[in-house]
């Protein structure tokens, strides 16, 4: 098929790369001339494994083409794709601006084309419930007619930073929202290559499919927030959140993922799509106490961490270096939008403190956000010197297994704030730091033989 895509941030990359990958023939269109050269010449602006080798592929074999001209890509293509930002306002509503200007163009060129064909419009931008019928009331006011003319669809994204490339070429769904039965076929010819495993291609009106994208993301970031409450339950009534997490995470009925507790969510999705759904809910008179809650107890839980370093060093962190690992809101990932961590080094400044941070791809998009008021290292050893604590605040992989003895050389004193509870409590003590996690009691007596001897190598 000829599709294309408008925009080029982390959604449109990844799916026009992904459906030129299936054989299909995309043009991908951006405003900005500097980011359009770059991906002609295989350059990615965004970090996202395995992007690259699909993007050099699809270029080398001319199935994947950039451009700055909408009228090249609309006159090409049959089905056009919209991945636009969809920014918070200060009310937490989603701005539809770029979806409605663009949507009122292709409006203007498809009007100016005698020799134009059936075309299919479809948002993959996350949007707020009725945006589908706003942007068929554009095509509709330029005189294009549904089915006819032009039909508008739902079809939200699913897909998960750090992994963005295998979940949309093995989606678990596809949920596609249009009441017209001609887009739905086409739809269905598109995506059926991705699924041939045998998971659903869901097809829904489009108010159900815009509300399904927000009412995933919802009910993830409650799951998190729920488990960050149990773990600060658990800190005051001397259990611990792991052993919680594995006594619920084997019912079927919970499943075991996003039960990890922390220093609460960030990105570009969770923290933005559940205040848009609270605006929405408010804006039709429902008040949804339950996402209020979690705003609320993700905005305190960011701030969890550094509080118990400032507490630590007796209120005050005046002459102190604290070093940070992690800086992406999640792993493999350079996304640093909404990052807990940056709440943290910004609680540790406003305390007085000197922040050393390393992360091993968000070093630049931290650079563009807090400037030099941090100092950044090369590696993560490198981060210790002299510093007189380590907050860790992304798991990274390589943060799993490092060198203790090495850091406890590096460190001014041994002392590790894990905002992401990456060590085992009773290792840290076998090793001689002072430890502080999430949800999980300190080490108070020497680990088990079993465990002794497993790390001696005996068991």
């Amino acid at each position: 098929m000829n599709i294309a895509i408008v925009g080029t941030g982390y959604v449109g990359l990844v799916t026009g790369t992904c459906f030129a990958e299936m054989g299909n023939d995309v043009i991908c269109v951006d405003i900005d001339e500097r980011k359009v050269q770059m991906l002609r010449n295989g350059e990615l602006p965004i970090y996202e494994p395995d992007l690259d080798v699909y993007l050099h592929r699809n270029l080398r074999e001319e199935r994947l083409h950039f451009t700055t001209e909408l009228a090249e890509a609309v006159q090409q293509s049959d089905i056009i794709f919209l991945a636009l930002p969809t920014p918070p306002g200060e009310d937490g509503s989603a701005d539809l601006s770029y979806v409605l200007g663009v949507a009122a163009d292709i409006a203007k060129l498809l009007n100016a084309d005698p020799n134009r064909s059936h075309k299919i419009v479809v948002n993959k931008s996350t949007v707020p419930v009725g945006t589908a019928d706003k942007v068929q009331a554009i095509f509709s006011e330029h005189g294009l007619a549904p089915v006819h003319d032009v039909d508008v669809v739902s079809n939200p994204e699913f897909l998960r930073e750090g992994v963005a490339v295998g979940d949309f070429m093995k989606p678990e769904r596809v949920v596609i929202g249009t009441s017209s039965d001609t887009a739905a076929d086409k739809m269905r010819l598109l995506y059926e290559p991705f699924v041939r495993q045998g998971n659903p291609i869901l097809v829904m009106d489009e108010r159900s499919a815009e509300v399904t994208k927000y009412a995933a993301n919802a009910f993830l970031a409650t799951k998190i927030t729920f488990m960050n409450e149990m773990a600060n339950l658990c800190e005051q009534v001397g259990a611990n959140i792991d052993k919680v997490r594995s006594g619920i995470g084997t019912d079927s009925r919970i499943g075991k993922h996003f039960l990890y507790a922390g220093i609460g969510f960030g990105g570009s999705c969770f923290p933005k799509d559940v205040k848009a759904l609270k605006h929405t809910s408010d804006a039709y008179g429902y008040t949804f106490r339950i996402l209020t809650s979690v705003l609320e107890v993700n905005d305190t839980q960011r701030r969890v961490l550094a509080e118990r370093v400032i507490a630590h060093f007796g209120g005050s962190l005046e002459g102190r270096t604290i070093a940070v690992w992690g800086l992406a809101f999640k792993p493999n990932t350079d996304d640093v939008r909404e990052a807990p961590s940056h709440v943290v080094i910004q609680t540790l400044l406003d305390a007085g403190a000197q922040v050393a941070a390393f992360d091993p791809e968000a070093i630049e998009t931290t650079r563009a956000v807090l400037g030099d008021t941090v100092t950044y290292a090369d590696d993560a050893y490198q981060a210790l010197r002299g510093a007189d604590a380590l907050v860790i605040c992304t798991e990274w992989n390589e943060f799993r297994r490092p060198n203790f003895e090495k850091m406890k050389t590096l460190l001014s004193q041994p002392v590790i704030f894990d905002g992401r509870n990456v060590f085992d409590v009773d290792r840290m003590y076998e090793a001689g730091f002072t430890y502080f996690s999430i949800g999980r009691p300190a080490a108070t007596t020497a680990p088990s033989a079993a465990l002794t001897l497993e790390q001696n190598g005996q068991a």
